[in-house]
């Protein structure tokens, strides 16, 4: 399966795009798309072209977009908010599956921790794909996006495979007061 992770801006978009064979991922490509112009409206359009071009390059099963989570200011918010609209409307018109994830998500399934900073995002992706060098950044988090998406996949994977157990019989306290309850 390969999965396109995307990481939201209005002037700099990540993207990162791996592979997952069984348990094992690969790291395909990353990059940051950096729209140029004064104009919002023609930055806007930028991002859309760019991006479907990245997804008809690299052909990808799935998209995983971090949503957005704070903004410096309402006109940042209102901006961010668009470029947001952008990739969506550009993964969806070009019919891809998008499943969302909040960041403390993506750094939760990434690092263990939804705390995580930047660099330390930025080092477990390293070490995940085998990477000489990843920069901290929109890429990084791209990328962490996406082994965030193959990891629940894999895990929605193996719930679906395993046999549904029958409830626990009650004992102790909670049987008793099952008990009295009826």
């Amino acid at each position: 399966m390969r999965i396109l992770g995307i990481d939201p801006g209005s002037h700099a978009t990540g993207y990162g795009v791996i592979e997952r064979e069984g348990s094992l991922l690969r790291h395909v490509a990353h990059g940051t798309l950096r729209p140029r112009g004064a104009r919002v409206e023609l930055r806007l359009h930028q991002l859309y072209r760019l991006l479907s071009e990245v997804v008809a390059h690299h052909e990808p099963d799935a998209a995983a977009v971090e949503r957005v989570f704070v903004a410096q200011s309402p006109r940042s918010a209102l901006v961010l908010g668009q470029a947001r609209g952008v990739v969506l409307a550009a993964l969806g018109s070009l019919a891809l599956p998008v499943t969302e994830y909040a960041p403390a998500e993506v750094k939760q399934a990434v690092t263990g921790s939804g705390r995580a900073d930047k660099r330390q995002v930025a080092l477990m992706v390293r070490r995940l794909l085998g990477l000489a060098h990843l920069d901290e950044g929109d890429a990084a988090d791209a990328l962490a996006a996406a082994i965030g998406h193959a990891q629940a996949g894999a895990l929605r994977a193996l719930g679906a495979a395993s046999p549904r157990r029958r409830p626990r019989a009650r004992t102790g306290l909670a049987a008793l007061r099952v008990r009295r309850a009826r």
